[in-house]
């Protein structure tokens, strides 16, 4: 995952710590811009010892990770996030026709 892309929710199940410490979660199904990526710990509570892809989210912002000495933004998980499949610019701009019936002019339904 990096910085920019955009990708949809998979995972909003949280523990009640957590949903007291963060001011915004995402919600499964929702797409999200990725605002940074980072290396962060699995767990925050009690500063946890595994690493883990931490990303912050464009569409939300949340306090401190009172764990975190430099007081880093509290992130999420990137496995509670699936990449979304977009075209590239320049395919969504032509407006190009792919998939069965494309050459034909006719769209299988």
């Amino acid at each position: 995952m990096i910085k920019g892309q955009r990708v949809v929710c998979t995972n909003d199940t949280f523990n009640g710590f957590v949903k007291a410490v963060y001011k915004q979660l995402p919600d499964k199904g929702k797409t999200y811009t990725i605002r940074e990526v980072f290396l962060g710990r699995e767990k925050i509570v009690k500063g946890g010892d595994s690493a883990t892809v931490g990303l912050l989210l464009e569409e939300l912002v949340n306090p401190p990770d009172p764990f975190h000495v430099g007081k880093q933004e509290l992130g999420f998980s990137s496995e509670r996030f699936a990449p979304l499949e977009e075209l590239p610019p320049e395919e969504a701009e032509a407006g190009e026709a792919v998939g069965a019936g494309a050459d034909s002019g006719h769209w299988l339904n």
